[in-house]
């Protein structure tokens, strides 16, 4: 109780208020370094945001580069936070196992978890499997179940890389992070940005309160439409997560993509 008294916010309501870990890294202590975090601090001179700008547009360009091969992906959002034996983690693996039975190519964010389970299950199964990591100030190492990656400064370029490639979207359990990339995917698909590619939950349990929210706040408070709703395919089974991926597939092969060619002159050989 005198903790709890000790922990109570300033006023006096009695609400506690978490224990900070002096032990652990704070998030938002300068990810990718001091430009990034000026980057969005408002105007600098002009020769400054001329030279970043010049840093974007190569990142952008070291992504297209690395990626431009990796074949149509299916992206696995979720948490970075759950251990190898957790329950998301082994469905997480599932899931790429099952994309790779579809031959499509697993794409995440290339750190722990969540994403680690998605890549090892695609390379388990003899499937691709790519990660486009993130630069942050707690070291987000690369898992060891990537046959290619690329590690990047801004977040903006990382999930461009990770719509840019993919023709369905598999959602995990996961934090504000997770949450970002899912209501991302599915504004591009609402507003016709990119193609209708299936947008998967999975993990009913921890996701019914969204789901909820969607259905009863946003779609009767108007404001998204009722089937907006039915963009999202909430679901356990991995068999019909893998259902729904073949319409992705679908969708891909009706777009008939041109086949990219290598040139030996742009060190694509």
């Amino acid at each position: 109780m005198a903790d709890e008294a000790k922990n109570a916010d300033h006023h006096g309501n009695g609400h506690v208020q978490p224990v900070v870990d002096p032990d652990r890294p704070i998030w938002r202590a300068g990810a990718g370094g001091p430009d990034v975090l000026e980057f969005l601090e408002g105007p600098r001179a002009r020769g400054a945001e001329l030279l970043r700008t010049g840093r974007i547009a190569m990142e952008f360009i070291k992504g297209f580069r690395a990626l431009h091969f990796v074949g149509p992906c299916v992206t696995v959002f979720g948490s970075a936070r759950f251990a190898p034996g957790h329950v998301y983690y082994e469905l997480a693996r599932e899931v790429g196992r099952r994309v790779a039975e579809l031959g499509f190519t697993t794409m995440t964010g290339g750190g722990p978890g969540v994403m680690e389970g998605a890549n090892r299950g695609a390379r388990e199964a003899g499937g691709r499997s790519i990660g486009c990591n993130i630069v942050l100030p707690m070291e987000q190492k690369e898992n060891p179940y990537l046959d290619r990656f690329v590690t990047f400064r801004y977040f903006f370029v990382r999930k461009v890389m990770l719509v840019k490639y993919s023709y369905a979207f598999v959602v995990l359990p996961g934090g504000f992070g997770t949450l970002d990339e899912l209501f991302e995917a599915l504004t591009l698909v609402q507003t016709g940005k990119i193609h209708q590619f299936p947008v998967v939950l999975m993990g009913t349990e921890y996701w019914k309160p969204l789901i909820d929210f969607v259905h009863g706040t946003l779609v009767s408070r108007g404001t998204i439409d009722a089937n907006d709703q039915h963009l999202l395919t909430v679901t356990d089974s991995p068999d019909e997560a893998q259902e729904a991926l073949r319409i992705g597939m679908t969708t891909y092969e009706a777009a008939q993509r041109k086949v990219m060619t290598r040139r030996k002159w742009l060190g694509e050989g």
